[in-house]
């Protein structure tokens, strides 16, 4: 039986092809990266399995910020709009800040 933290082969060579198309990271230290998230994320699940078995009802939580998600991209569009901000231009400013908050998540 393997262990439960080792991640299949399949999966292996799935990241493997992922590596060589990754030019921001070396071979290596991209494989490394994405097989510590697999595993801290395996680990992360049977931590909740565990807990929702014992009653817990924190396990959502737990989840969410050991995984938060990303930003999306009003977020992030308010947020760069913030940091650049023009107090001679305030009018445009409002007026990007009103269309983006009325865009979807």
């Amino acid at each position: 039986m393997t262990n439960p933290i080792t991640p299949p082969p399949e999966l292996v060579q799935q990241w493997r092809g992922k590596a060589v198309s990754n030019p921001k990271d070396t071979f290596s230290q991209s494989l490394a990266t994405r097989a510590a998230q697999w595993g801290s994320d395996q680990e992360l699940e049977a931590c909740c399995e565990l807990l929702v078995k014992q009653g817990f009802d924190f396990v959502d939580a737990l989840r969410a910020a050991r995984r938060p998600k990303p930003p999306s991209l009003k977020e992030q569009a308010l947020e760069a709009m913030h940091r650049n901000w023009n107090p001679h231009n305030n009018d445009d400013f409002a007026t990007i800040a009103r269309a983006l908050e009325a865009l979807d998540d």
